[in-house]
């Protein structure tokens, strides 16, 4: 039974901790509205820079609405940078980069995670090292390599880097994912009859779609923005990518700083829309391993 000294002794204790929940869950709150400003004040500069004149920007008024929005600075963006050419292009290098590193890094992952060989914890090291391999330090190599292949100034030659520099890091994200995978599925299927390239497409595969979702964008949004592999192995016009387009609004004598907000602005437009339509895969992926292991 409880009596009157118990229940005040209890309303006692229980305030206290009432309260440092409250300051706890204000301080998280007060956290990830900071972190949540610092992530999109960027891309709304950025928007507003794109509708400001040069006068408005040289100003050195970072902060200030534009003055009447420039439209115009899209219409250049979409002419003199040749928007159309360059994104897709852009497509067309990062579809083809995302397929075959999702084909190969599964592949990859599946033999290291599921097959019992003596040798699957060497190949794993193997991609572990490919990770630490800076892009830069193999332009020269690869330049040599792909003009005794002779296919310098065309999309293989920074497509075939992209899926060597992209597989490591997916293969480790797989790989990660798939060792929680009871093997009991893929006995069983043996068992029936199925074959291992049959367990790979119909039961390893589309178990591991939030791990893949999560290589897709996060290999996009690489590809997407690179630049130096691009600016080392393509010079032809009609072949560059997007990041290139930034280059048409810069001469000797002038900068059109408004049409190259405009055009950042476009070209970044597909990977938020992506990100967005994506974003509850990505999710799952990076937390998939971590909650089944």
């Amino acid at each position: 039974m409880n009596t009157p000294g118990a229940l005040a002794v209890r309303n006692e204790t229980s305030v206290p901790r009432r309260k440092r929940f409250s300051v706890t869950k204000g301080i998280v709150i007060a956290f990830l509205s900071l972190l949540v400003v610092t992530q999109v004040y960027p891309l709304l500069w950025l928007l507003l820079y794109s509708f400001k004149t040069n006068e408005e920007i040289l100003s050195g008024s970072f902060f200030a609405l534009p003055g009447s929005p420039q439209w115009i600075n899209y219409s250049s963006a979409l002419a003199g940078g040749r928007y159309f050419r360059y994104l897709w292009n852009s497509f067309f290098v990062t579809s083809i980069t995302m397929i075959s590193v999702i084909l190969l890094s599964s592949l990859a992952a599946f033999a290291i995670s599921r097959f019992r060989w003596k040798y699957g914890q060497a190949v794993m090291l193997v991609f572990l090292v490919g990770m630490m391999i800076p892009m830069q330090a193999t332009l020269l190599p690869l330049m040599l390599i792909f003009k005794n292949m002779h296919i310098l100034n065309t999309h293989l030659s920074i497509i075939f880097p992209y899926i060597a520099f992209s597989t490591p890091i997916s293969v480790f994200i797989l790989n990660g994912f798939m060792k929680t995978i009871p093997h009991e599925i893929e006995e069983s299927a043996i068992m029936d009859g199925a074959s291992v390239f049959r367990v790979y497409l119909n039961i390893l595969l589309p178990v591991s779609v939030p791990p893949i979702m999560t290589v897709c964008i996060l290999t996009f949004i690489n590809i997407w923005n690179e630049y130096i592999l691009a600016a080392t192995f393509i010079s032809a016009e009609s072949l560059k990518t997007l990041p290139f387009g930034v280059n048409s609004f810069v001469s000797q004598y002038s900068v059109n700083y408004g049409a190259i907000g405009a055009f950042l602005v476009l070209g970044a437009l597909p990977v938020i829309v992506i990100y967005f339509m994506l974003a509850d895969k990505i999710t799952q992926g990076m937390v998939a391993g971590a909650v089944k292991g």
